[in-house]
């Protein structure tokens, strides 16, 4: 193994499931060495029942037959059960670090961030119990046939022995030939799926300015990419599924023609019998390179998602748990502060240093693409910082763990996103619902009375992406969830973006209610409304710090420099709210 390359969970998972491809594996040998059964029925038959006439004997070996029929398909059943746990078992293991996965991806802006890892973990979790690699247990198996057929004559068995290499021969180039096509067809597929979700999540905007038609054959160019790669693939697979099939049932009857050959040079060992055996034999040996040339394409599949799921997992490594914590406080220090987004090296935030004391209220202003946004995610540690550190109650967010941290923290994004459930379920952040939580948090925003004129009340189902509420009914729903539990630490972005007049005094009310009860808060705005409730104010340009103090302050020293500016300019004055909003 390479240094500083950390082992592959995938592989590590897959070799935890020894024991059950250990047992199917045993389950293969016996099935397969009943295949030989008919063979012996029909030898028994011929040489005992036929020459001796006797009825009895031909009542238990048919007897005997039919009771190796019925072992041979519990044996096939039970190994597709053994296999079917085993790709259960996968799952519990490995499902919920993929998923995190996903969502780690996503935060990083690294490849990966969809929902394509889940449908390329489904492909390898079903290919344990898919007929390609069922038939590559019985692998063994032909082995077993090949060296019989050196017993019953060397002659068949080099015979058996060249077919099955070029047998082999066939499966290499039928790898050679569709594999390229096959990647292609799989990114195709991808990408017209990726295309078609982002349609669904701007259908509004697209049926507004009758983008359809343009959106539909961007769409189906990708689909028709996809449909040509697959059908030549296919095309060319086909070709040689034929050919391994052609191979096989020439085998069978060369081995028999051959067998009759040395059976009239007295050659053949066992008699004239043999020579239908060693036809079965050779037809078996080559039966699973058959069948897994026939299911090659599903052998590609599962190729292509373990290398995609392999690399997911190995670019985003399992974090170790660490030392918990003690439930903070609330103290927010904010060290020199250099952030960028994931994947980009451009800086957005250079410097930004400050810190509140338990119940302060922090309001960021600045004019768009100041940094506010990235600051609210470095605040809530969902970016690693570039330089210095974000620290609540002197641990650093970014590495504290988030299931440990989360209850103490409050955070609505710019972007609000609600989740298919009912009302309580999103404001409880889906885990346990503690309906007075729930009712205090509504209440705290303005949202109990609107939610209690529902026909289900706080069981109402807020739809998809909460579709079913305004613009203004899932910012406080947001609002609700962010303050579910008294949360030590909130972080609000742009959070009356979306409310009336109303809802602005809610807001500042359920900000003073939380800020008694030691509360901090940094709150993200455009807005002067809010800054009636805040203590301090934070002026961001281009991604540097402007001024940061006690609110009064920094709103008296942003007029004076407003108003020796427009005295310059014109003489005229203009309001401290007015000169705050323009920075």
């Amino acid at each position: 193994m390479k240094p500083n390359v950390p082992p592959s969970e995938l592989r590590d998972a897959i070799a935890s499931l020894r024991p059950y491809f250990v047992r199917a594996g045993w389950f293969s040998v016996f099935s397969s060495l009943l295949i030989l059964a008919p063979s012996g029925y029909m030898l028994e038959v011929y040489d005992r029942v036929v020459n001796t006439r006797n009825h009895t004997t031909l009542v238990m070996l048919t007897l005997l037959i039919l009771g190796a029929y019925v072992v041979m398909e519990v044996l096939e059943w039970a190994r597709s059960e053994v296999m079917r746990s085993a790709s259960v078992e996968l799952d519990r293991r490995l499902s919920g670090r993929i998923f995190g996965a996903i969502f780690d991806a996503n935060l990083k802006r690294i490849p990966g961030g969809s929902q394509q890892p889940l449908n390329d973990f489904r492909t390898v979790r079903d290919f344990l119990y898919s007929p390609a690699l069922l038939a590559a247990m019985e692998t063994p198996i032909a082995l077993v046939m090949m060296v019989l057929l050196f017993m019953i004559s060397p002659w068949l068995g080099w015979a058996a022995l060249v077919f099955g290499v070029i047998q082999v021969a066939v499966a290499w180039f039928n790898e050679r030939a569709t594999k390229p096509l096959l990647m292609k067809a799989n990114g195709s597929a991808i990408a017209a799926q990726q295309y078609a979700d982002g349609a669904l999540r701007n259908a509004e905007v697209i049926e507004s300015m009758g983008m359809l038609r343009d959106t539909h054959r961007l769409w189906q160019r990708k689909q028709r990419d996809f449909l040509r790669f697959q059908a030549l693939a296919s095309e060319r697979a086909g070709g040689f599924q034929a050919l391994a099939k052609l191979v096989q049932n020439i085998l069978g009857s060369l081995l028999l023609g051959l067998a009759c050959w040395l059976l009239l040079r007295n050659q053949l060992n066992g008699g004239g019998g043999m020579m239908i055996v060693a036809s079965i034999l050779g037809g078996r040996m080559l039966a699973p390179l058959v069948q897994v040339v026939t299911q090659w394409q599903s052998v590609v599949n599962v190729r292509d998602a373990w290398m995609r799921l392999d690399q997911l997992l190995m670019s985003l490594p399992a974090q170790a748990p660490g030392m918990a914590l003690p439930e903070p406080r609330g103290a927010l220090l904010v060290e020199q502060l250099f952030a960028s987004a994931p994947g980009n090296p451009n800086q957005i935030l250079r410097g930004v240093a400050f810190a509140l004391a338990p119940g302060e209220a922090l309001a960021v202003v600045g004019p768009s693409a100041s940094g506010k946004t990235t600051l609210a995610r470095m605040l809530v540690g969902l970016w690693p910082a570039a330089g210095g550190k974000v620290r609540l109650d002197g641990a650093d967010v970014h590495t504290w763990s988030k299931s440990e941290l989360g209850p103490y923290v409050g955070y609505l994004p710019q972007g609000v996103e609600l989740f298919e459930g009912t009302l309580a379920e999103n404001i409880a952040r889906f885990g346990e619902v503690d309906m007075a939580k729930v009712e205090a948090a509504a209440r705290m925003v303005g949202l109990h009375d609107f939610i209690l004129s529902l026909p289900h009340g706080y069981d109402n189902p807020v739809g998809a992406d909460g579709a079913r509420l305004s613009g203004g009914q899932r910012q406080r729903v947001g609002l609700a969830r962010a303050l579910y539990g008294n949360p030590v630490f909130v972080v609000l972005d742009e959070p009356n973006s979306s409310l009336d007049e109303q809802g602005d005094a809610a807001l500042a009310q359920a900000i003073l209610a939380a800020k008694a009860r030691g509360t901090t808060f940094v709150i993200m705005t455009h807005r002067t409304s809010v800054l009636a409730v805040v203590d301090k104010l934070l002026v961001l340009r281009d991604g540097l710090q402007q001024i940061f103090g006690p609110r009064d302050e920094v709103i008296a020293a942003l007029n004076k420099a407003n108003q020796q500016a427009q005295q310059a300019a014109s003489g005229q004055i203009v309001p401290a709210a007015t000169a705050v909003a323009a920075s």
